[in-house]
């Protein structure tokens, strides 16, 4: 694939979920409480079954073309390989911290659960807006199509 095109998709992907994150972390965790213990367990049943319909094609676009940018050869070094450390804090956090809160959550609103929920995210949220700069670095290093 063309270096340029891969760096346009993989930062597309990466500035995408960096939106999502900085939304999910200001605005969307804290109106959990918001929505009432009688309510809550459809509502989040309902958000993890709508977010994931918008994160995981962006997640697996931005590890398919990180992965690629790693090994390509106008792009190795550095700078590619920093990008995919982050993508693991990221994806590391949603598995061992982030979905397990969830879970506990689909059982009924939990106000510790949901304050330990926005209070882990922000590892999610710094790595993935230090992905931000390195997908734009990237775009730097091959240019635009």
């Amino acid at each position: 694939m063309d270096p340029a095109w891969l760096t346009l998709t993989h930062g597309f992907a990466t500035i995408a979920m960096t939106g999502v994150i900085w939304f999910v972390q200001v605005v969307h965790y804290p109106l959990f409480a918001a929505v009432g213990t009688e309510r809550f367990v459809a509502f989040e049943a309902s958000h993890v079954r709508r977010t994931t319909w918008v994160v995981a094609p962006l997640m697996l676009a931005e590890l398919v073309t990180a992965a690629a940018l790693a090994v390509a050869p106008a792009t190795r070094g550095l700078v590619p390989w920093s990008g995919i450390a982050l993508l693991a804090i990221a994806w590391l956090s949603t598995a061992f911290l982030q979905v397990p809160l969830h879970r506990r959550l689909e059982r009924g609103f939990d106000s510790d659960t949901a304050r330990r929920l926005v209070a882990t995210n922000w590892i999610r949220t710094v790595a993935w807006t230090a992905r931000a700069a390195v997908a734009l670095a990237l775009l730097g290093c091959t240019g635009s199509p």
